[in-house]
């Protein structure tokens, strides 16, 4: 079987290796507006469709791996940060408080397509903005949903986590194996 991650998320791809995953990299130029009133739940599983649909058309043999990772509190989805000042606004806003990382995940063969769901509860301790400062600093959190890196020094900020830390990372590889397997036909 070919594998075709749709991604050039580096995090990914370190994911997918250490599971054992041969596979190919082929990122996915596809639509990443919402329509208004879309759940965030549901928002990272419509991502991941388009991804995995714009990369299996021109691979329609292999076996397409998308994904979409977004974090969302107070029923809104916090992205990737504009700037500094969004960056320490997102930061504020999770300070002290829980949020869930929500990553959507398709597989997509031809017209065969499996797509899921899966969440992840983080707790931040309280921040001060001299830590805020600190952490933006470092220039991390400028490529991440919702301004940070559980695995760099991001997570130096999470008290806890209640469910998959790979999941925050940015693909539930445990899962992805699982459903792999049952979308193949192979069992586990």
């Amino acid at each position: 079987m070919h594998y075709i991650l749709a991604s050039a998320s580096p995090r990914r791809k370190e994911l997918l290796t250490l599971a054992g995953i041969d596979f190919a990299v082929c990122p996915a130029e596809a639509d990443e507006t919402l329509a208004p009133g879309v759940p965030p739940e549901q928002a990272p599983v419509l991502l991941a469709a388009r991804k995995a649909q714009a990369v299996a058309a021109t691979h329609p043999a292999a076996c397409v791996i998308a994904a979409d990772t977004i974090v969302t509190i107070d029923g809104k989805i916090l992205g990737k940060p504009r700037d500094k000042d969004d960056a320490a606004a997102m930061l504020r806003l999770l300070s002290g408080r829980e949020h869930r990382v929500v990553t959507g995940v398709c597989l997509r063969q031809g017209a065969k397509t499996h797509a899921f769901a899966h969440e992840t509860v983080v707790h931040f301790y309280p921040l001060r903005d001299d830590e805020i400062a600190a952490y933006i600093a470092t220039g991390e959190p400028m490529d991440k949903a919702g301004a940070y890196g559980i695995q760099g020094k991001g997570g130096l900020l999470a008290a806890r986590l209640e469910g998959d830390y790979y999941n925050v990372v940015g693909l539930p590889i445990a899962r992805l194996l699982r459903e792999m397997a049952i979308f193949l036909g192979e069992g586990m």
